[in-house]
């Protein structure tokens, strides 16, 4: 690993394969494992909790004064008031994993005040790494990466995740579902969103859409995405998803396209009328479409090339931009664990 990693990603790599390790050695023996459901359709094994302790002892040990949020355990680890918080998912993916499919990563992320500012997903099957610093681009395995160059639709491969949880609108997925598929040239869904959004940087998917994810699943793969020359935001293209339970990202003119078609979906409305974490999206009927801001492909893709156009444009875009992990709104629940 070369030694011009910043400090803080090199105690994140040496966390994600340490628990990359103790996955793989679990792997062997799949029928000895202890599984329990924290709702329906989403498990929790003691190698999600058994990687997540490997990775806050190895984290807490080099910054016994940052924050820890945790799929497993929340904030009960860290200091409480920290400016630096690490973001964890040890296992994304476990169900995949309980069934032997390899597809699961390992995802860590550091925010500072708010911000990500490292990340790493770890791929144990593959022994993938993907990791990026802020300003400081995206890499796989040492090598650099970027999103794809397509620039339409219909060539694209578009990843996804299916709704499974109890309560979920899987009746409005689908008609999302319907709107994506007819219009690219093939929808994926492997199961593991940290793995996807870093599919999406590396160029092997155009883009990405998944609705009821958790902070712990995407603020690794959000850097990753920004580092790679990517966009990602809410359903309409703003950069408010990290609580929206809704995430779109792809390369700028993919991601301009599938705004177009999945901004009716949204769930942020207004700043006034958005509807709680949890709470039942609104139909596009159910709102003044005129509150919506104008996310067609030619604005989106306008606005992208616009920010780009200067360093002072770039900067005030990238700060736009940034991911928001707002500590107070994150303790895990069994409604809204992952």
């Amino acid at each position: 690993m070369s030694q011009s990693l910043h400090p803080m990603l090199n105690v994140a790599i040496k966390a994600a394969r340490a628990a990359g390790s103790l996955i793989n050695r679990a792997s062997l023996d799949l029928d000895l494992l202890k599984i329990s459901t924290k709702s329906p359709n989403d498990f929790v094994t003691e190698v999600d909790q058994k990687a997540e302790e490997v990775i806050i002892e190895t984290l807490l040990g080099a910054y016994p004064g940052h924050g820890i949020l945790a799929e497993e355990s929340g904030r009960t680890h860290g200091a409480p008031d920290s400016e630096f918080v690490w973001i964890i998912d040890p296992l994304d993916g476990t169900t995949n994993f309980i069934h032997g499919f390899p597809y699961y990563a390992v995802s860590i992320a550091l925010a500072y005040r708010d911000q990500v500012q490292q990340a790493v997903v770890y791929d144990p099957t593959r022994n993938d790494l993907f990791y990026a610093s802020k300003g400081r681009g995206a890499y796989l395995n040492d090598k650099r990466i970027r999103v794809s160059k397509r620039t339409r639709m219909s060539d694209s491969l578009i990843g996804t995740g299916f709704p499974f949880r109890k309560g979920d609108n899987f009746k409005r997925y689908m008609k999302m579902f319907e709107d994506i598929m007819v219009s690219c040239a093939g929808v994926r869904r492997p199961g593991a969103a940290a793995l996807d959004l870093c599919y999406v940087a590396a160029g092997y998917y155009d883009g990405f859409f998944e609705t009821g994810l958790n902070p712990w699943d995407i603020a690794a793969g959000s850097l990753m995405i920004t580092e790679a020359g990517g966009l990602i935001g809410n359903f309409t293209g703003e950069s408010d998803f990290m609580y929206q339970r809704e995430v779109m990202a792809g390369n700028p003119r993919i991601y301009a396209q599938m705004v177009s078609l999945l901004s009716k979906y949204t769930r942020v409305i207004a700043d006034d009328a958005k509807p709680g974490i949890g709470a039942e999206p609104l139909d596009a009927a159910d709102h003044d479409a005129k509150s919506l801001p104008d996310w067609s492909p030619e604005a989106a893709l306008a606005k992208a090339e616009a920010e780009a156009q200067t360093p002072e444009a770039r900067a005030a875009a990238l700060k736009k931009r940034a991911v928001r992990i707002r500590k107070a709104d994150v303790t895990p629940t069994d409604d809204n664990a992952r």
